[in-house]
Order: C-alpha cells, then structure tokens, then sequence
C-alpha cells in the first residue's frame, strides 16, 4: 500500500503469537497477525498487527498468501544458492545506533482485546534479533529494543523469517553475535559510521574505503569471526578502545582477546617452490617395511612414501586398514587377528539390533524408518556407473545399505545424514569386506563427522580457516570474489563436505583420500587443495569478468576434469611456501598445525522464548533443551529436502 509517505515494503501473514506457555497451546491462546515493514516519511517500521478470527480482509493489505487457510498458500521465492549452510557472519563494531522514535501502532483498534498486542517500532530502535533453534515445527523470532525489552516472539506457521530478515537487512547491518550464531546484532546501514573506525589507515596507498566496501559486503571474510588479534598494519588501529567500546557487544571473559582469526595484511611469502611427486609405493616396498611377528616398521617413513606417492592399486586393501585406524601400526599379525575376530562380533550384534525390528515395531520407530528410507534413496545412485555398484541386483549396493545402517546403531548421536554414502562407497570398492569396511568407514567418520552435524559449526570454521589461507596465499583473488558477493567461499561447501568426492574421477578419488589420511604434513591439507584448486582457476575466474552466478557454475563445470597428481602438487607447494615464511601469523599456523590450537570460548547455547503478557516483563528464559537430530537433513551443496517453514540454516548477509 502507498500513500503520502507512506509504503508497506513487506507484508507477511500466519505470524503469531503464544500468549500461554502451554507446551501444547490452546486455539483461544494464538493470536493471528500481519507482519509488515513500513516506510514512513523518512522512518522505516516494523509493525505486527493481530487479525480477528472473522477474517476481516481489510486488515491483510496487499498480503501474498492467504493466510485464512493453508492450501491456498505459495512458496516464497528462493535464493539461486543456497549452499546448506549458516556462515557465521560475525561483526565487531564500536558504533552505536541512535535510536528513533516509534510510531504509533496500526491495525487493529485499542478497542479490541487482541489489539493491546499489536506494536510498531522503528527499526532504528532494534538492538539484537534472535533466531529459534532448527528442528521446531515453525520458526520464530524475538526483537529486542535498545531499551533493553523484548517484544512478543513472532511465531512463523507458514514460514518467512528469511524473507523478513532479507528486507531488514537492505536497512539494517545484521551480525551475528560471536558469542552465539543465532542471535544477530543490529548495526545501521551507515558507511560512513563503519568508516570513522578505520579512517587512519591508509593501506597500499589506497583509500580505506575499500577496506569498508569488503567489510560492508562481506563480513565474516574481513573479520573472521572478530577482531582478536589484529597483525601488521592493523594491530590495534581495529581493536575496539575500552573507552569507546560498545556496550552492545559483550566483552571476553576476564578481558583475555576474543578467539578468531587474525585480520592479515602485508604478509609475504617468498617464492613458490618446486614440489614433485614421488611413484606409488609397490607391495615389495611395503613387504619391506614388515618386521617380525608382521609388525610394521619405520612407520614415519612408511607413512611420508604414501604421501608423496599413494599406494599402488594391490596394496590398498590392506594399507587402509591401518591409515584408517581399524588395525594398528604398532600391532603383530596375531594381535590383528584377535581384533578383527573381536570387531567381527560387535558389528554382528550392531546389524542384528535393526535386522531384528519388525515392520510393526518400525511404524512406530519414526527415527529408524527415516534413517532407512532415505538410506535407500541415497544407496540407490551412489555411483551406479562403477561395475562395482552397476545393475539392478548387485549385492554392493545391499552391503552399502546394511553397512550404514549399522553405523546408525554405532552412532546413535549422528545417525545418517546425506553425503556418508559418498564416503563408503570406495571404502567398501576397496576393502571388498563387509565388516572390515565398515569399521574403516568409522575410522574415515571420526576424521569427518562434524561436517554431518546439524550444527554445522565443523563446515563453517573449516570454510573460515579455508579464507584464512586463501588471503595470505592470494588476497586478489579474495578481493574479486568479494566484489562478487563470493567471498565467503560457499561454492567450496560440497568439496569439504565429502572430501572432493564428485570432483575428481573415481581412482583419483582414491589416490587423494590415501595421501589425506596419512595427516601429514599438516592436520588440515584437505583446505590447501581446496586452495590448490582455486590457485589453478584464479586467472580463468578474474579474467573472465565473472559474476556469482558464473563463478558459482565454473566451480561446479570442474567436476571429473581435475588432475589429482597436479593438485597435490600444488597444495604441497602452497604449504612449504605458507611455513617458509618467517612472519606467518599465528591463526594460520594454527590451521596448519605448526603450533597448538587456541581453545575457544564455549558459547551460551540459545534460549526459546516464552510467551509475554502485554503487561508483564519478560519471564527468565528456560533452560536449553536438545535437539533430536534429523535422518532427513540434507548435506548437497543444493539441498533437496530443505522446506522453507524449517527455517533451518539460512544466513543473512548484508
């Protein structure tokens, strides 16, 4: 709707309110409403107003859905990408919004009982917005104002924060809190005001407006999850001063520096050096290595030849025992078979645990029927086209099927989630064993399993230290991609998710997981191929003037046209050329294993809310609860089952 001055910019109906705190809420205890994003003369309102159960259509103004029933209602429009995702888009700031006044409310009469809750706030003054926890039936949010009070939690039933939370931020910078990733931060949109902070700093002899521009248009790559140590050029001119610190930000216990990655600058690194690849090691060079009573030897040397090399086909079955944990380096040949007699048993008990369930007794197992179905959805086009897998009838796939399974006995916590298919299946082309490749499946899961947690707080640090690395080798290439809203490097979602599964050919799939688990030469080489890779397309991607969309479909167009030889090589080069320099700060040692990590501070877990009385404060919040983890949750860089009323993982950036 317009009028003189005024514009309704958005409007979403089926957002509620819980006026008890029932767990199960009574129709007479939820308020239908309209949210609404206003601009009023030069203000901008957020407005909530209730809608009387008569359904009186005056009331919904100009709303997309119908929200008398939920049949009539029609998807919201989507992201091109969404990577599956939430980046932590963490900010450190020192300028304090001025707030404005509220305007009156609009909607329905004060007359009206439902009409005390409605509310009208300038967005100006918003201080935070916290998001619900994943796995409720709806989403909700929670405004708090810089008067320190809390606005009734807006209930979504048919979806829409997102989109709220995309309009918002065409007016609002919103950065989530580093202390916790659902509760967002609400600066204004005011360039000027960001660049007063870094007003003295005169980098490369350029204006430091383009550092604003990159902290504007991406800050989790310019920030890195917090100023806690500032090299260079910017120690201490970043770093908020005690006297001017904003009391909006909470503070580091006991004033020790926040955890995060550094802010680099100027960093640099000597030549690249000439790396070569060494020949795949034989059975003959492994029978040399087999001491008496069958156990291995020189093991530091064994380990070092399959980096620089591999393993030649034959030797594979019986080396990935030991790179993958299930049998140890240190052991004999009789120790080996008393642990594989002792882990054929456990497996069997395991299987036996979900072979037993009946078809009745499953129907009533909700969370094991999920597993399952979406095991055999997953099963059923996992690399079809090798002979090992191909045909309607072959037992690969019937072994691929019981051995995750199994692993969801194994691991309760975890379960399945989309993408361990993708990790099992060379492991069971390989091992050809079905209890032998399972248990070196686990051992490849202890490497990997956060990037399958719901939390996905394993893929976002990864896609951090990934950027870290990335602007200490490159920082052009970095500063393109943030000009082209692809800095925070989600196109390399899937390539860690899975280890380059779908990136590579299938035998160099298995070349590549060999040399990455061995560990060496650092804990984290799997980020320098990543880095590698991005290194071999950096001139194709700035020299082709390419756009999101294009660099987004150039990434996904190199599947199964990369040469792992000259990948490796590559990222063996980037880390010698990274630990050759003298000055190397000390985040990037960290990522490369040079020097212990920092332990993070734990952060608060999220609160839900409770419902507020139109006259009382709001309630102390409830102890956390648990979140049941999900069998349906998709891990594809372009998920599938992601429904918009989750309102799961979704990132907004600024």
């Amino acid at each position: 709707m317009e009028g003189a001055g005024y514009k309704v910019v958005f409007e979403k109906g089926g957002v509620y309110l819980h006026t008890s705190a029932k767990k199960h809420q009574d129709p007479d205890s939820l308020i239908a409403g309209v949210i609404r994003v206003v601009e009023k003369d030069s203000d901008v309102l957020l407005q909530w107003v209730p809608v009387e159960e008569a359904g009186d259509s005056t009331q919904i103004l100009f709303a997309k859905k119908d929200v008398s029933g939920g049949d009539a209602c029609t998807s919201e429009e989507e992201p091109t990408f969404d990577p599956g995702y939430e980046p932590d888009w963490a900010v450190i700031s020192t300028v304090r919004p001025q707030p404005r006044h509220a305007e009156p409310t609009r909607g329905a009469e004060p007359s009206s009982p439902r009409g005390s809750w409605a509310f009208s706030v300038s967005l100006g003054e918003l201080k935070s917005i916290r998001r619900s926890k994943p796995g409720l039936s709806w989403a909700y949010l929670v405004l708090v104002t810089q008067a320190g009070g809390s606005l009734p939690a807006l209930h979504f039933h048919r979806g829409g924060t997102r989109a709220l939370l995309r309009v918002l931020s065409r007016y609002l910078l919103l950065a989530s809190s580093p202390q916790d990733s659902r509760l967002y931060l609400v600066f204004p949109h005011d360039s000027s005001a960001l660049s007063s902070s870094f007003h003295h700093l005169q980098l490369f002899d350029q204006d430091s407006s383009n550092v604003v521009s990159r902290f504007l248009q991406d800050p989790y790559s310019t920030t890195f999850g917090g100023f806690s140590r500032v090299t260079n050029f910017f120690r201490g001119a970043l770093q908020p001063h005690p006297e001017g610190a904003s009391p909006d930000l909470p503070p580091p216990p006991d004033d020790e520096p926040e955890p995060g990655f550094e802010v680099i600058s100027c960093v640099e690194l000597g030549p690249r050096p000439a790396v070569e690849r060494a020949p795949p090691v034989t059975e003959e060079e492994w029978a040399h290595h087999v001491g008496p009573e069958g156990r291995l030897q020189q093991v530091p040397m064994l380990k070092a030849r399959i980096f620089s090399g591999g393993l030649s086909p034959g030797l594979r079955r019986e080396a990935w025992k030991f790179l993958l944990g299930y049998l140890s380096w240190e052991g004999s040949a009789e120790e080996h078979k008393a642990h594989v007699r002792k882990k054929t048993d456990e497996y069997f008990r395991m299987k036996l645990q979900w072979k037993s369930v009946s078809p009745e007794q499953e129907r009533r197992n909700s969370l094991l029927h999920g597993y399952r179905s979406l095991i055999e959805r997953d099963v059923s086009r996992t690399d079809r086209t090798n002979k090992f897998y191909e045909g309607p009838e072959n037992p690969g796939l019937g072994l691929l099927n019981d051995i995750l399974l199994t692993y969801c006995m194994y691991h309760f916590d975890l379960g399945y989630v989309q993408g361990m298919s993708d990790l099992l299946s060379p492991i069971l082309y390989v091992i050809q064993n079905e209890v032998d490749a399972f248990w070196c499946f686990c051992g490849f899961m202890e490497l990997v399993h956060g990037n399958f947690e719901e939390s996905q707080e394993t893929m976002k640090r990864q896609l951090g230290q990934l950027l870290l690395l990335l602007r200490v080798l490159d920082p052009s290439l970095c500063d393109f991609l943030d000009s082209q809203d692809s800095g925070s490097l989600c196109f390399c979602f899937r390539w860690l998710l899975i280890w380059f599964k779908r990136e590579f050919p299938f035998p160099d799939v298995l070349r590549l997981w060999e040399v990455l688990w061995t560990g060496l030469p650092g804990p984290n080489l799997h980020l320098l191929v990543a880095c590698a890779i991005l290194d071999m397309e950096r001139d194709t991607l700035m020299l082709s003037g390419f756009g999101s969309n294009e660099i987004l479909k150039h990434i996904n167009e190199l599947t199964m046209k990369l040469s792992v030889e000259d990948v490796l090589t590559r990222a063996e080069a980037l880390y010698r050329q990274l630990t050759a320099c003298p000055e190397l700060p000390h985040n990037v040692q960290e990522v490369l294993g040079l020097v212990p990590p920092t332990e993070p501070h734990s952060p608060s877990p999220p609160a839900s809310p409770l419902p507020l009385s139109p006259t009382r404060a709001p309630p102390a919040p409830p102890p956390p609860e648990d979140t049941a983890p999900q069998p349906d949750s998709s891990l594809e860089i372009l998920p599938e089952d992601e429904e918009e009323e989750g309102e799961e993982e979704e990132s907004v950036k600024s």
